[in-house]
This record gives C-alpha cells, sequence and structure tokens, in this order.
C-alpha cells in the first residue's frame, strides 16, 4: 500500500492514502456536517503505510541528476520580473558566503527537492524555511512568540521540504562559524529530531489544543533561567546573548523605528533617503496618488479591527527599501503614517509578491492574488497574526502585493556569534515551530505514523542536509565563476 500527491479538479494539492473512499477531499461543509469520523488509529495507520512508497531512510538520499537545471541560468531568469538595478545588490549579497547564497536560492533547492522522495503528506509549507526566516514577533496582545517570520515562499507542499531546507541552512550556517563536521551534523539532526517529537505529541491533542499552541518567548527564556546553574559557561553566555536579543526585540517598535528611518523637514516627517537601500521615487507626486488609490483595496482586506486601527493614521511619506537577500528586486516600499501625535508612528511594509518557488513543482496556487497567497500562508501558519497583514493590487508597475508592520518587536537570532551549543539550541527550537506550524495544517496524526518513534527520519534528515550542503558550495562557487567572467553584474557591499 503507498501514497502519493495527486491533484483534483481544482489543482489544489492533496494527499492520497491507502484509505477508503470516504477520506477524498471535501468541501467544508460536507467535512463538518459528515457523521462518520476517521479514527486517529486509521490516519496513524495511514501515515505508516505511506512508508512503503517512501521508506524514511530515502530522505536522506541526495545526487544531483545528470540533468540538473543549471542554478545560475534558474537565478538569472527568476531576475526577469525584478528591478534591473537591484539585481547586483541580490548577487553581490548572495556572493557574501554559502549561507547567502542558501538564502538567495531558495527556487533552486525548490527545484532540487522536486525530483526527491516524497511522503504524501501535505502542510501548508513555509516554501523557505531556512534557519534565518524564523525569528520573534509580536502578537496584537503584545506576547512576543518565536516562530516563522517570511512567507513569500508558502504554498501547500510535502512536510519534509520544510525540513530539509530548514536542517540544510543549520550544516550551511555552522559551516559558516567554523564548526566541526560532527558538530554540523548534530545540529540539524537536532532540528529533525524535535521536529519528529513534537509531532509525536501534537497527534495527541484535539484540533483545537494544536490550533492554540504557541511558543511563548517569556516561557522559553524561564525555561533557561531554570536551567542556569546547571549549564556549562559556554551554555550560559549562549543564555545572556538569548536574553539581550529579547530585549532587543522589545525596544524594535514603532516609536523606536522613527528615530532611526525618519527626521522632521519644514515641520514635517519625512523618512531618511540612504542610497541605494533607501531611496525616493522620482514621481512621488504620481505614486502617492497610486498608493491612495491602492489603500482602500488594503483597508478592505484588513480584518474589523485592523481597519478601525488604520482609520486612526494618515499618510506621511514613502520610500523604496531594499531587504533581505532572495527578495532583493522585488519593489518594496517603507511607508509612514502618523497619529494625531509625533510619537505616534506607524510605519508598513509594502512588498511586491511574486509566484512561489513551490508552485511550479506542485500545485497551480488557488489564489489568483499572490499577496493574498502570502497574507494566507501567514495566517495559517502563525499562532497570531499582525492586525494590519493585507494585500493589495501594486501600484502601475508593480504586481501583486501585500502589507505588514515593517518593526514590531521583531528580533532574530544572531547567528555570527553562536558556538556550538547555541546552534543546537536553536536548531531545536525551529524544528520545535516547525512541527507546531505543520500540524496547524497538516494532518498531524498521519505524519506521527509516518515519522513513527525511531530515529530514522533525523538521521536521513542529517545525511541529506550535510550531502546538500556540499552541493550548495558547488552552486556558490558557479556564481562567483559566473561573476568573474561577467556572465552576471554584481555590487559588493551593499
Amino acid at each position: 500500500m503507498s501514497g502519493s500527491f495527486s491533484f483534483n479538479d481544482d489543482e489544489r494539492l492533496r494527499v492520497t492514502t491507502p484509505i477508503t473512499e470516504d477520506q477524498r477531499p471535501r468541501t467544508v461543509a460536507e467535512s463538518v456536517m459528515e457523521e462518520k469520523r476517521v479514527t486517529p488509529e486509521e490516519r496513524r495507520a495511514a501515515g505508516r503505510d505511506l512508508r512503503f512508497a517512501a521508506p524514511r531512510s530515502s530522505h536522506g538520499e541526495w545526487t544531483a541528476a545528470p540533468d540538473r537545471p543549471d542554478p545560475v541560468s534558474l537565478l538569472v531568469e527568476q531576475t526577469r520580473d525584478r528591478v534591473p538595478d537591484l539585481v547586483p545588490i541580490r548577487f553581490g549579497r548572495m556572493l557574501d558566503s554559502p549561507l547567502g547564497f542558501l538564502r538567495g536560492s531558495a527556487i533552486v533547492m525548490a527545484s532540487d527537492l522536486a525530483g526527491t522522495p516524497t511522503s504524501g503528506l501535505g502542510v501548508q509549507a513555509c516554501g523557505d524555511a531556512h534557519l534565518l526566516n524564523f525569528g520573534m514577533w509580536a502578537t496584537p496582545e503584545r506576547h512576543l512568540f518565536f516562530g516563522v517570520n517570511d512567507f513569500d515562499e508558502s504554498h501547500p507542499g510535502p512536510f519534509e521540504w520544510d525540513v530539509k531546507r530548514l536542517a540544510t541552512s543549520i550544516v550551511v550556517a555552522a559551516r559558516d562559524r567554523g564548526f566541526v563536521d560532527a558538530d554540523q551534523a548534530f545540529a540539524a539532526r537536532a532540528a529533525a529530531l524535535t521536529y519528529r517529537e513534537k509531532m509525536l505529541e501534537y497527534a495527541e491533542m484535539g484540533f483545537l489544543e494544536v490550533w492554540y499552541s504557541r511558543i511563548e518567548v517569556d516561557e522559553v527564556m524561564r525555561a533557561m533561567r531554570m536551567e542556569r546553574d546547571g549549564l556549562k559557561k559556554a551554555e550560559r553566555k549562549g543564555l545572556k546573548k538569548a536574553e539581550k536579543a529579547v530585549e532587543k526585540a522589545r525596544r524594535h517598535t514603532n516609536l523606536d523605528a522613527l528615530s532611526r528611518y525618519a527626521e522632521q523637514v519644514d515641520g514635517h516627517w519625512r523618512i531618511k533617503v540612504e542610497p541605494p537601500l533607501i531611496m525616493r521615487d522620482s514621481d512621488t507626486e504620481r505614486l502617492t496618488e497610486d498608493l491612495a488609490e491602492c489603500f482602500a483595496e488594503y483597508s478592505g482586506s484588513l480584518r474589523v479591527d485592523g481597519r478601525e486601527l488604520l482609520s486612526r493614521y494618515r499618510f506621511a511619506d514613502f520610500a523604496r527599501k531594499v531587504v533581505g537577500v532572495g527578495s532583493v528586486g522585488t519593489q518594496t516600499f517603507v511607508l509612514l503614517l502618523m497619529g494625531h501625535r509625533d510619537d505616534d508612528p506607524l510605519f508598513l511594509q509594502l512588498k511586491e509578491a511574486h509566484r512561489s518557488v513551490l508552485e511550479p513543482f506542485t500545485s497551480k496556487s488557488r489564489f489568483d492574488h499572490h499577496g493574498e497567497r502570502v497574507v494566507t500562508g501567514q495566517r495559517l501558519i502563525q499562532a497570531a497574526s499582525d492586525s494590519l497583514l493585507g494585500w493589495l493590487a501594486g501600484p502601475p508597475g508593480m504586481k501583486d502585493c501585500y502589507v505588514r508592520q515593517l518593526r514590531d518587536m521583531k528580533g532574530s537570532a544572531d547567528i555570527e556569534t553562536m558556538l556550538p551549543p547555541d546552534l543546537i539550541a536553536y536548531a531545536e527550537l525551529c524544528g520545535w515551530n516547525l512541527a507546531r506550524a505543520h500540524a496547524r495544517t497538516g494532518d498531524a496524526t498521519a505524519m506521527a505514523g509516518y515519522l513513527g518513534r525511531g530515529n530514522s527520519f533525523e538521521h536521513a534528515i542529517e545525511r541529506f542536509a550535510v550531502a546538500y550542503a556540499d552541493q550548495n558550495e558547488k552552486d556558490y562557487e558557479a556564481l562567483v565563476s559566473a561573476a568573474k567572467c561577467g556572465r552576471i553584474e554584481i555590487e559588493e557591499g551593499v
């Protein structure tokens, strides 16, 4: 008996399992009103049966196919619909290191993952679950949570693709830090082990309990402090760094951003220009009118509380902003809105949304608007979303867009200062969050049945991560060669 990915009539990704016809994909109404329910035992057994088609050990396989697409060609093709002047900055950032390359090459890894064994168990995937796309963020209630914080590539896909990208990024980051091979592999295995163990826990919970589960930063920090006395010296240093990162995130408020990104000019607040990363548009007046028209659609995409909050603010200024690595070249604006006082700013980020890198290898998106796709992915994956998260059709010259707060108590780990124990602890935290996200949108019981209680899965993910980190280094060198021969143009140090 086996299972596989297939598509139903509206081309949405679903999972086929060796169970009865009663388990065909149903509408929400059919699902709710159907009296017969599939038991946890049946779902768990279905997950176990999927091992026949895709043994857990098969996820450790990676060998580049003879007809593997040229990675540089994939990256160049992806820049066709990006701002030409910014593309050299993107390639320059990718050439900083193999880790920088991995961050910008989600399309390459998605293409490669499409040729690997799949379990047949789908989730709302992050699509770009590298370790730097996890971090801290604030809920509307001002609680600080930890989780995935980038959803540009979110799309239905196999759960193991996210796990493989996370584990690979951990190995690549460990190499960047100069860790020995054993520490690289152990950190990747720790992420996959935690993922499996947490999925087993989620499989025992009710749907509501899974849906409302979350990783509160304060609880994580309390647990770390309780273990302080038993920690080694290096681990105590890691705790201090974590405490500083949390405090830094708490300071990342809209008011704090006002002094960082804006200044008063002739009695009005204006965004500071920092070429080439923050630039004012040459036709500001026209673009301002275009944005004003677009905001009606954005407001309509918000929930009622978000619309009410947004209505209290008035537009002050905007500028183009270069962000991230993989996102460089997409059109992005930082918008400044002001309340009725000078100490009441609101910074928003308006960002262009393109097709997910997963879509060509899975299923056609059920959303015609990619901004809505990104927003929906975030709302499904995160425990609680930004009240001002919404989408809109961009101004002329831009594609689908989405809007979120720019700097609302957001924080990330400082990978560059981590020691092996720090990276291992962080890998476990990321693995935990990924399991929580997947349990919300997938079948946690079937996934638990597939993963099992043995260690086959995490050892396979470890092998894949090490092998693909080697591939990533080869691809990085290919980009270096492309820059040297003039095939691509780069702008370094930006």
